[in-house]
């Protein structure tokens, strides 16, 4: 291909017959062709692999597919045969694009082609106060004339040539350090410029982003966020990423992909955009309505228990996909396997049913790819076996593993809040929108409400009839099996120092009160308390030293870091504090505490529309023509982005997109200079 990247599906288990439908791109030129210093210019090699966790994995195809014989615009679907007897074969649809920017510069006589190359020079120093023994490094950028290239810190300049259009990458390998190495994408470099990167040998900070929530405004201006941090270079810094209510479905769509921050995130976003603007009135069609029920009936049967949370996730799914999802949230590990991209961390509030508001009781639950479980307790379970029974610890019942749109119902059911009450209420799905829409009008700020259960109305409309049988009488809690059931308290539990006390409530003095006690738990959006994913990062195992605080709110930017600052004073967790005034908000504000060691430094990214009204990219004005572009509507009581919206205009959406990746882009000297003081702190902290 135009690039040497090697890109791998996820694996598919237990599977005579998998189905991937995952999609990567490429960049080919379609005047080249084959030739000895570059056979598979063009070229596409697919390969099949039985992956097997003993031995090495047993290949079962390999085929070479020449894209160049493929026409613009067209969609393809190629079959390739897994064995010469027939047995089997490999379904793969291919499709062309022409692009719209600058193409490759070429010179050719008619026969020949020389390419338009690139030439990186790769100067290495060795900064600190440190002096360590003789380090030998490795340098690499797959496809150049160069190969790769060894010596000794110092000795001297590298270089490399190749295509300038390839999406390559310098690979930089510690080589008496091997878990060490640093990864620059080439199109994070600007041409012609000297671009200074800190590569530290040792004390490597964590960094963490932390998204709030904010329905479909979050899980949008999270993928501007991403992409902007990609562009600059920075997504290979992050180990963590935490998500809460909107931001947590974006966090889900990417993770489907084993190489998603490796990747260009123009297709993904452009999925996103489809997603988003497509008109929503279909999740309430008939058929649609019979679907729900069938696989509601189905987890039944299975021995899920029914809520109304259940419903909201397969109406949530319907809304951001255009066909159901078999993915699970344990898949997500495949996304994980080299340590390629950021472990997920999805949020939840667990609460007391009926007796309670979330404000006098709650607890923190979090999922990952590998396990859910409560900090408070110390308790965890593999994520697989979320949703079975336990008892005293012990496994009773196992129960399929849930796809994991029946968990994004838990983690962002917030701007639910008054669905079942227009399902009741509504005749036609018509009707539903209207109502629901009309309810949400009324509100001058986004201020989280408290959970309010209402009994319905004694008359019911259509769609209200068809789920009758399907509703309980708590609308949005999430009754799942507990997997704390049965086991009981140590006599000291109350001062252990990793039980989290919960200062509102006298509760956690009375164990036989506590989630142990209760046969079910019910889960909530965190929104109900805190619009933050922040809390399973402060937790002292995960050491994190710079937290990207990614703000969505629209009433007050420093609201929810106030409030969570206030949460952990009294909690006794190491916070920096937050500014208690309104301060004017601008693109990026960073916060941290230089008395207290174990406190992360955060560098928070409010929702704003500062810079960007004047400005198109960073550094580069608007014309008037352009002025209107640089408009965003922010009102916290007004559309287009309020939280309760499913659907956005295409020119809504796209100036989200491009405020909020304008908004990172245009802070990294602030990014870098944050990093930089990780790094200081963490030599620091832990000095060798």
């Amino acid at each position: 291909m135009a690039c040497s990247h090697r890109l791998q599906t996820r694996t598919v288990k237990n599977s005579s017959s998998p189905v991937w439908n995952q999609s990567f791109h490429f960049r080919i030129h379609r005047q080249l062709k084959p030739c000895h210093s570059f056979p598979l210019q063009n070229v596409m090699e697919l390969k099949v692999f039985d992956q097997d966790l003993v031995t090495g994995d047993d290949p079962v195809l390999s085929v070479l597919f020449d894209v160049g014989t493929l026409r613009a615009g067209e969609f393809r679907r190629e079959s390739f045969s897994l064995s010469p007897q027939g047995e089997g074969r490999l379904e793969v649809e291919f499709h062309l694009q022409s692009l719209a920017d600058r193409g490759e510069w070429l010179v050719s006589n008619g026969i020949l082609v020389a390419r338009e190359l690139s030439c990186l020079h790769v100067q290495l120093e060795e900064t600190g106060d440190q002096k360590s023994s003789e380090h030998r490094v490795q340098l690499v950028v797959p496809g150049s004339c160069e190969g790769s290239q060894e010596a000794s810190v110092g000795t001297g300049t590298f270089r490399f040539h190749c295509p300038a259009c390839w999406e390559q990458e310098l690979c930089i390998h510690l080589q008496d350090a091997p878990e060490e190495q640093l990864k620059v994408p080439l199109s994070a470099l600007p041409s012609g410029q000297v671009v200074r990167l800190v590569f530290p040998t040792s004390q490597i900070p964590v960094v963490a982003i932390m998204a709030t929530g904010g329905g479909i405004r979050a899980m949008t201006s999270l993928y501007g966020q991403l992409a902007g941090l990609k562009e600059l270079g920075l997504l290979d810094c992050v180990s963590y990423i935490t998500g809460a209510s909107g931001s947590t479905s974006a966090l889900a769509n990417l993770s489907e992909d084993p190489e998603w921050s490796q990747k260009d995130l123009a297709g993904p976003t452009e999925l996103l955009k489809t997603q988003v603007t497509k008109n929503k009135l279909g999740v309430l069609a008939p058929s649609q309505l019979q679907r729900y029920r069938q696989e509601l009936a189905e987890r039944a049967r299975l021995g899920y228990p029914s809520c109304f949370t259940n419903l909201w996730a397969l109406i949530n799914e319907a809304l951001l996909h255009d066909e159901p999802h078999d993915h699970k949230l344990s898949d997500q590990r495949e996304a994980l396997s080299h340590g390629q991209n950021p472990l997920p961390i999805y949020c939840a509030l667990n609460t007391k049913g009926q007796s309670l508001t979330t404000l006098e009781f709650g607890e923190w639950c979090e999922f990952s790819p590998y396990e859910v479980g409560f900090p408070k307790y110390g308790a965890f379970i593999p994520s697989e076996l979320f949703g079975s029974e336990f008892f005293m610890g012990q496994l009773m019942k196992r129960l399929p593993d849930s796809r994991i749109c029946c968990l994004e119902g838990i983690w962002s059911n917030l701007y639910a809040a008054n669905l079942q009450d227009s399902l009741y209420w509504a005749s036609e799905p018509s009707q539903f929108w209207d109502r629901w829409v009309r309810n949400q009008a009324n509100l001058d700020k986004e201020q989280v409400p408290l959970l309010k259960i209402e009994e319905p109305p004694s008359t019911a409309g259509r769609i209200a009839e068809f789920f009758t049988d399907l509703l309980t009488w708590r609308p949005l809690a999430q009754a799942t099996h507990n997997f704390l059931c049965g086991l009981h308290f140590h006599k000291d539990y109350f001062q252990h120092p990793h039980f989290s006390t919960w200062k509102a409530t006298t509760l956690d003095g009375l164990p036989n009160q506590l989630t142990p006690s209760e046969p079910h738990l019910c889960l909530l959006d965190v929104g109900y308390l805190l619009n933050t994913s922040c809390l399973p990062l402060l937790q002292p195992t995960r050491d994190v030293d710079l937290i990207l605080s990614l703000d969505y709110n629209l009433h007050g930017a420093f609201q929810q870091l106030q409030l969570l600052g206030r949460f952990c004073q009294e909690q006794g967790i190491p916070f920096p504090p937050s500014p208690e005034e309104q301060l004017q908000p601008r693109e990026c504000h960073t916060f941290s505490d230089p008395t207290c060691p174990g406190a992360p430094a955060v560098l928070h990214f409010p929702l704003v529309s500062d810079s960007f009204r004047e400005y198109l990219a960073p550094g580069v004005r608007r014309t008037p023509e352009e002025a209107a572009a640089g408009e965003v509507n922010l009102s916290s009581s007004d559309y287009p982005y309020h939280y309760t919206k499913v659907t956005y205009s295409q020119e809504d959406v796209d100036k989200l997109l491009h405020l909020t990746h304008y908004n990172v882009c245009n802070n990294q000297e602030q990014l870098l200079e944050a990093l930089r003081q990780a790094v200081q702190r963490r030599r620091q902290r832990r000095p060798h």
